[in-house]
């Protein structure tokens, strides 16, 4: 059996860990890593949280905890067989071995076993079904290892049976894919089969769950690849994706954006044509409040606010800038020159810090202005003036220009 001795894997091994370990020891329970930590661990990254898997029940784990004064949070985990105790300011989650007796498509019920191979089974795909003995033995009952040296995303058994236990692992299947598959394109034919047969399931998800799933898929590799997959299985229009996706567009701008990090809303805009795929989409996946803004301004600006002829490309931007009464334009303006594959531009953006107005109504005042009305024409003028000499004109000389006004 493979051992696994990577210093990814000796750095887990806390106070904490190490206490847990013991306990477990002592009443002989079994305790291994589960899923997707196992995964990264072979890959050689280290894993940013940690799944226990245990022979113990519920009852027997907080049993041992309480009698060991090990506090335990309360985190409803427990009906599915979860007990996360608190070692050594750290959590340990700790869910015992199980079977899923009936599933609806959105939630399983689920019984508890002492079977490795079955908890296995139940699992989504191959590559996050291993488990990990804290000696670094490999458990691996469905060749995930394999699988992920050779970069295949496959589902454990039977496709069909794993999906309809859980819709979302359709998208779950495109999310594994975008972030381990070398290529696009490199899938089996019965596993499209199979999601296209029952993409009508995620019509049940909640629109919560699967826009977590699309943001992350939209921030991994290959999209411009799996989203033309999504229209091609019929998958879009069950997750508010707008059913004439403008799918030319898409494969520009996935281009454009490679390497400038765009947030996924920015990704995602390319495929709609107006504002009502806007509001489509958040009525379907419910977005933030900020995504939908970043999403209509998008929509709307894209085609208007671009770079200008000439020396001062970026005026354009700088001027709406200046001239918008909103917080964290500036983020929303650089998510548009992503979306435009400005990099240049976008550097000199970023780098650009916004310049304050010089001159104040007190100013206007000390000049013998004093009729409110007259201060906030003048104010007007004064700033037009310095928009136009692009934010260079310092107090004396806007006074000297308002003057000759």
């Amino acid at each position: 059996a493979m051992r696994l001795q990577a210093p990814q894997f000796q750095a887990l091994f806390t106070p904490g860990l190490r206490s847990v370990a013991e306990l477990f020891e002592k009443k002989n329970y079994e305790l291994r890593i589960a899923g997707g930590a196992v995964r990264d661990l072979l890959s050689g990254v280290t894993p940013q949280d940690i799944d226990f898997a245990t022979t113990a029940t519920p009852a027997e784990m907080k049993e041992m905890f309480t009698s060991a004064g090990v506090r335990l949070i309360n985190n409803k985990g427990e009906k599915h067989g979860t007990i996360t105790a608190r070692l050594h300011e750290q959590n340990f989650e700790i869910t015992t071995l199980r079977i899923d007796v009936v599933t609806d498509g959105r939630h399983a019920e689920v019984e508890f076993t002492t079977d490795w191979q079955k908890d296995a089974e139940r699992r989504d795909l191959t590559v996050n079904s291993m488990f990990l003995g804290l000696d670094g033995t490999l458990y691996d009952f469905f060749n995930g290892y394999e699988d992920l040296k050779s970069k295949k995303i496959r589902f454990v058994g039977k496709a069909s049976e794993r999906i309809q236990e859980d819709y979302l692992r359709i998208l779950r299947y495109f999310r594994f894919y975008g972030r381990l598959a070398e290529k696009p394109g490199d899938h089996e034919p019965a596993t499209l089969q199979a999601i296209k047969e029952n993409a009508k399931g995620l019509a049940g998800i909640s629109g919560e769950r699967i826009w977590v799933e699309l943001k992350k898929i939209l921030l991994g590799n290959h999209i411009n690849h799996l989203v033309q997959l999504m229209y091609e299985l019929d998958i879009a229009q069950y997750i508010g994706l707008p059913l004439d996706g403008n799918l030319e567009e898409f494969a520009r701008v996935t281009k454009n954006i490679q390497n400038l990090s765009p947030k996924p809303m920015t990704v995602l805009i390319s495929l709609f044509r107006g504002k009502d795929d806007v509001t489509n989409l958040d009525l379907r996946l419910k977005i933030s409040k900020e995504e939908k803004n970043l999403g209509l301004f998008l929509v709307k600006q894209r085609q208007e606010l671009t770079k200008a002829l000439g020396l001062e490309p970026l005026r354009p931007y700088q001027d709406f800038l200046m001239d918008s009464r909103e917080a964290n334009m500036n983020s929303k303006i650089f998510e548009l020159l992503k979306y435009q594959g400005e990099e240049q531009l976008l550097k000199e953006m970023q780098e650009w810090t916004v310049p304050t107005f010089p001159v104040s109504g007190h100013d206007l005042r000390k000049m013998g202005v004093t009729s409110g009305k007259e201060i906030g024409t003048a104010l007007q003028q004064l700033r037009d003036e310095w928009k136009k000499s692009g934010y260079h004109m310092d107090k004396e000389e806007l006074l000297s220009c308002l003057k000759r006004l």
